[in-house]
Order: structure tokens, then sequence, then C-alpha cells
């Protein structure tokens, strides 16, 4: 920690004038709420077993998207024999060993089985909204833009945090411009409007609201004008990807592509938003490569927003064969910490895991095992680098995904490999006379065998064969190339309505237990370190 450690009293006096000052900030239909109300009375209950009375000076949200029990599951296995272990089933992830586990109950207000927009805001809102929309209440119609106004926008925790004198930041392998990392700093009726090119003309949201790209670029002054006399400094940390929103479409600004490839930026009202951002913060880093971002002093850089690709980052599996070099999601966790920790008033910052989804959305299990482990890599990173005494550091998924496991496989198989009864017997056979795999799909596009291909989104271009048994007596089904088979037939797999974990330490850790709805996790993060009055 380069500036020593804050004091009990020093830091108590500070967080108490923070809850006093913002007391009156958060919409009075955000308090009102009843999934606000639920979630915040169930902390308060959880107070009276509360061994942990010290308040977090930092905390630090894990998302994986998609990351459901059965990922965490396969997942571990998958890291332990990649590693060499004999076995793989008794291992841990790191995160695993944290001391505090509750599930977590994700459905949306409107579905069962959520999306990430929705549940990402019960996480950093404190309740339950619609799928499709960050920013506001339930009562907004997705897309519709004259369902939205002041009687029902809400605030996300790094807002609060914000308003409160924190230092924020946003870390993600996704782009920057999705659900999850959006829900945080912007207001929109649908997550689609990443940039201007993505709001219909003749909608009812055209020229009515910011695309979610501008919104992260206007972040300080809109903060500013929801709430009168507030001054805030903006964010510290945005990396991750979606370059290709914040720039013109017009190959003369592309970054990675040959010219010839043709544009890689969507906006179509000519604005270079990296540009606005350089000149708004004349003093920060903007970077676009993993060579960049090693370049950087931080102990003298006190803001970095990078964007290391187009689109989403690379898959942990493909990030070797990305044209510029994309660092790890453990290097940007290192350095946003390093940036964020030259505040000694503390941070809040959230790094997302976003391409778990993804991979299982393709039907690859390997993409999907080897981007939960390089988060659970992230996390090592980020307890190694704060004190335990004064960070609450939580990991948590949106959503899980219908990925299963099963088949009375031997201990010890390779996870992605064919079920067998005994180490090194024939593969069993389905009464169809086939082999399968212990790891499956129940929707999705189904079986492709790409062989060593790395990139999981490679899988589309497969015909679907889901519906069908395939013979996988020659297929390796632990390559990275394998797509697992699917039951029902789908354009992509989807998510699934289960409970998912969170995994906590730090103070603050200990309301983490039993089986709580989602919007938990804000009220948890603001008993830890209160940036609102409930």
């Amino acid at each position: 920690m380069k500036n020593g450690k804050t004091k009990l009293a020093t830091a108590l006096a500070a967080l108490l004038g923070s809850v006093a000052a913002t007391s009156q900030v958060l919409p009075a239909q955000q308090t009102g709420n009843a999934w606000f109300q639920e979630a915040n009375d169930n902390v308060a209950n959880k107070v009276k077993t509360q061994n942990n009375p010290r308040l977090a000076k930092n905390i630090i949200l894990f998302v994986g998207d998609g990351m459901g029990v059965s990922t965490l599951t396969g997942a571990r296995i998958f890291e332990a024999q990649a590693n060499g272990a004999e076995f793989g089933e008794e291992h841990e992830l790191y995160f695993e060993n944290f001391p505090h586990t509750a599930l977590v109950k994700t459905y949306n207000t409107n579905s069962q089985v959520p999306d990430s927009a929705g549940t990402m805001m019960a996480m950093v809102a404190g309740l339950k909204t619609d799928i499709g929309v960050f920013g506001y209440d339930e009562t907004v119609d997705r897309g519709d833009c004259t369902t939205i106004g002041d009687h029902n926008e809400v605030a996300s925790y790094l807002e609060m945090a914000e308003i409160s004198g924190m230092a924020t930041g946003i870390v993600s392998t996704a782009r920057l411009t999705h659900a999850t990392p959006g829900a945080l700093y912007a207001k929109t009726p649908d997550r689609n409007y990443e940039d201007i090119s993505d709001i219909g003309a003749g909608s009812s949201c055209e020229g009515q609201i910011e695309d979610i790209a501008l919104q992260l670029v206007n972040f300080e002054e809109n903060l500013e004008s929801r709430y009168e006399g507030v001054d805030v400094n903006g964010l510290e940390v945005a990396m991750g990807g979606g370059r290709r929103h914040f720039i013109p479409n017009d190959a003369a600004f592309n970054v990675e592509k040959p010219t010839a490839a043709g544009a890689e930026g969507d906006r179509t009202d000519s604005r270079d938003l990296t540009a606005e951002w350089k000149e708004k913060y004349a003093d920060g880093a903007y970077v676009n490569t993993k060579a960049e971002l090693d370049a950087i002093d931080t102990s003298s850089v006190n803001r970095v927003f990078a964007l290391f690709n187009e689109s989403h980052m690379q898959y942990e599996a493909d990030r070797g064969n990305d044209i510029a070099g994309e660092p790890s999601i453990a290097e940007m966790t290192q350095t946003a910490i390093e940036v964020l920790d030259n505040d000694p008033d503390g941070f809040f910052l959230m790094v997302e895991s976003g391409r778990i989804d993804h991979a299982h959305h393709a039907g690859n299990a390997y993409g999907a095992f080897a981007d939960t482990a390089a988060m659970a890599e992230a996390v090592k990173a980020a307890y190694d680098s704060t004190d335990p005494d004064e960070t609450l550091i939580i990991v948590t998924a949106d959503h899980s995904h219908v990925m299963t496991m099963g088949g009375y496989v031997t201990r010890g198989n390779p996870i992605l490999g064919k079920a067998v009864y005994t180490p090194g017997g024939d593969p069993q056979l389905a009464s169809d006379g086939l082999p399968f795999t212990t790891i499956n799909y129940n929707n999705g596009r189904g079986f492709c065998d790409l062989g060593s291909e790395t990139d999981s989104d490679a899988g589309y271009g497969c015909p679907s064969a889901a519906g069908t048994r395939t013979d996988l007596t020659v297929t390796d089904t632990t390559a990275s190339g394998y797509h697992q088979e699917a039951l029902v037939p789908l354009g992509s797999e989807t998510h699934s309505g289960e409970d998912i974990t969170v995994h906590a330490t730090g103070p603050g850790a200990g309301f983490v237990r039993g089986t709580v709805e989602q919007s938990m996790i804000f009220h948890i993060m603001n008993r830890a370190r209160p940036v609102i009055g409930e």
C-alpha cells in the first residue's frame, strides 16, 4: 500500500461523515423500493451476529459472468488437471477458500431466468429490476424512453462511492459498454444502446438519452448534474474491450485491423470519444495494448482508460493470438489496484470476467473453464495486493448456465473427457450405443469439433447439431476447440435460473451467509463501507 495504513479512528470518522453527507442523495424510489427494503432488513438482521465491527477502506467486487455452481466445479477440476494433479476433484479455486459463502437467488422482476443487466442492477443498486434495463427500477419498459424519468432512476454503489470521495474503477474482459460494467455508470432502458448507432431512428429514445459509451466519458458531469452540490472527479480506472463504441465508423481510426478490413468503429455521429476523454483528463493515460499498460508508472498516474479490443477482449485461451497484445485479467486487476490505491480515502473496484458467459453461449466448456481459472488468478492478485484487514473482496456471478456434469465417472477422469467407469477403461456407452462426455449442455448449438481452435466463438461457424448424437469414439473431447453436445437446438446456449454462489473475505464478509436475494450484495457492501445512510 503506497500511502500507508489509515488509522481506524480516522477511517471511522471519514466514513461516518460520508454517510451523513450522502444520506439524502439516494433517490426515494430506490430506498422505498420493496426489494431494496427487504435486502436492507436482511442485512440488519445479520448485524446481530456480525463479529467483525471493522469497516472496510476498500471494496473489490468480482463478477464471473455466467459462473454458476457447475462451472465452479468443472473449472476447479480443469485448473488442477491442467497443473498436473492426479485427480483434481479435491482442488479449490483460490476464492473458494474464502471464509464466507452464500447462495444467491438470481431471478429478475419479470423473468425466472435472468440476464446480466437485471442481475448487475441487483448487485450494485440493491433492488431487483427487469431484464435488459439498468439505471432504472422495474417500472421502466425495455427500449421505451417514454417510461423513464427522475421518478424511476436509481443510483449504483459506484456512483455513491464516487460521491463519498472514494476512488472508483471498472475492469472487464467484455466491452466496457456491456451490461455488467455499464450498470455501474449508465442509465438506459435498453442494454443494447452501446453507442449512438444502436439507438434506432424514430424510436422513442432517439435524441432523448446518451448512449452507454458517451455516458462513460461523461460520467463525472452526469453524476454532478443529478445531485445538487456534488463535486466528483470521475472514474479513475476503466479497462476492457469495446473500442468500436467510442470511435467513428471510419477506417482512419482503426487500431488493430488493417484498413482493408473496414472500419472497426461503430459511431455514426463522427465523434471520437477517446479523444474527448484525453482532452478532459489530460493527466490520464489512454492505452490500447499490454505493452502500453505495462509502461504506465502507477505511482504517479492517477487515471487510466484502456480499450484493448474493438469488441470483447480475447478469451483467455486465445489471448496469445491478439494482434496488438492484451493483458490478462489478473494483470489488469493488479494495475487497477496500484492506480486506485494512490487515493488515501480508499477505493471501489469492480472486476468482471465476462467471457466465461460467452464461451458457454458458444457451447465451449474449455473456454469457460479457462476464463474462470484466469479470474481466480485475478482474485489472488487482488488479495495479495491489498490489506485483508481493510479490504472487503466479494466474488460472485450474475447468473448460471445450462451446462451439466454427470455420468457416474471415475475420479480423476479428465473433466472434458468421455465418461468412463474405471481409470483408463473404455468409454461408457449410452442406450444408443455411443460414448458421451461428462460435460454437456441442456441447449445450444451442440457438437462441433474444431480441434486446437482457441476462439470459442468459432463454433458459431459449425452447423447446429443439437438434438442429435455424434459418435465421439475418435474425437478428442478434451481439446480446446471441442464444443459439447446439446439436447435442445438453439442458436446459442442460454442462461439458467439456478442459484449462484458468493464468496467473501475481509471487513463485512460475515454478512455473506445463507440463501439471499441478489440485491443483498449492494447492502453488504454498504454495511462494510457505508456510502449512503439507510
